[in-house]
């Protein structure tokens, strides 16, 4: 499936907009008795998507509604599982508990205070929302507990960013829309910037991006880095670049292979294979022999190893024009398949 086709994708529903459902849903049955097959919510920007129940149980004064995820044509981890909201009366006011598969924030940085369950800002608004106008429509104060969980949340956890931010115990309920696109970059991206605010407000100063595992293995074997200063640029070395630029850390270091990083090296901050390409021409122009009939970076480096010496300045160059006059102290790593070190810059 190409980039380019992500517009014909089916897009989903995010967590935030589940749990959501599945609050309206235990409130109609709480207060109601009514078990309805669907219900509807609408989203932050007005769209209306309907959700059936996937299962509900009741008891004294509660009710567990959940609703399954649907993330459309994503390759969402979450997709398929079950977002569970579990409503009962409160003291006073909408409170918010993190159930089993939900994670509680542990570390400062992130945009909910440290001991509260990961419901990220929108999601929780969803909600108030949804309290109160279920409280006007049936009569009720808008006094209302939400336990949200998932099962097997904590499972799904271990292959996102939660642990490395410092949220424990399973997923983040998300979402700034609603709505999951598919091979959205801008969710990635978001990952980025929460990973340098948790480093910044930890007090990190050394940080790397780099393009894949072996890179980052190597990078941060090489400096010693702590894995919450390890930040998955993946491909997004300007998404990466640019907020360190409004927001900098002491250090930066860059790591990947040398085809990604020629990319970068002459210019490209997208350095997906679908957005950008090495400029072989270029390449040969900054050897003194004739690399012009290879195929791929790795090719020319070796035919040519000095090379990625060259590559490794060249993208140091380039970082340093992102972060423009930020206090950050840029480097360079470059390696080949195995792992090992090709070059260095600013190290």
């Amino acid at each position: 499936m190409t980039y380019e086709t992500a517009s014909q994708l089916r897009r989903g529903w995010t967590t935030g907009a589940c749990a959501t459902a599945a609050v309206k849903a235990g409130l109609q049955i709480l207060w109601d008795g009514h078990v309805p097959d669907d219900v509807s919510i609408t989203l932050p920007k007005g769209e209306t998507p309907v959700f059936s129940l996937a299962d509900m149980t009741r008891g004294d004064g509660w009710v567990e509604v959940g609703i399954e995820k649907d993330a459309g044509d994503d390759p969402d981890v979450t997709h398929g599982a079950i977002i569970k909201a579990r409503v009962c009366a409160s003291q006073g006011g909408v409170v918010f508990r993190a159930g089993v598969g939900v994670g509680v924030v542990t570390k400062a940085g992130l945009p909910i205070g440290v001991g509260e369950p990961a419901i990220n800002p929108v999601p929780r608004a969803m909600m108030d929302e949804v309290v109160a106008e279920m409280a006007s429509e049936y009569g009720q104060m808008p006094n209302v507990e939400i336990t949200i969980s998932v099962p097997n949340g904590a499972k799904l956890a271990e292959k996102t960013w939660n642990p490395r931010l410092g949220i424990k115990g399973g997923l983040s309920i998300l979402g700034t829309t609603g709505i999951v696109r598919p091979f959205s970059c801008a969710a990635w991206i978001a990952s980025l910037h929460r990973g340098i605010d948790v480093a910044r407000a930890e007090g990190l100063t050394h940080v790397s991006g780099c393009t894949g595992a072996t890179s980052e293995r190597v990078v941060q074997d090489l400096l010693g880095l702590p894995d919450q200063a390890m930040l998955d640029m993946g491909d997004f070395a300007g998404g990466l670049l640019k907020y360190l630029a409004r927001h900098p850390v002491d250090r930066v270091t860059i790591g990947g292979g040398i085809g990604k990083m020629s990319k970068l090296a002459q210019g490209a901050r997208d350095l997906h294979s679908k957005r950008s390409q090495v400029d072989f021409s270029a390449l040969n122009e900054w050897v003194a022999q004739d690399i012009s009939g290879v195929n791929t970076a790795l090719e020319a480096v070796s035919i040519a190893p000095q090379l990625a010496e060259r590559v490794a300045q060249e993208a140091l160059l380039q970082v340093k024009m992102l972060l423009k006059d930020a206090p950050v102290i840029p480097s360079i790593v470059i390696i080949d398949r195995a792992g090992n070190i090709l070059a260095k810059a600013g190290l």
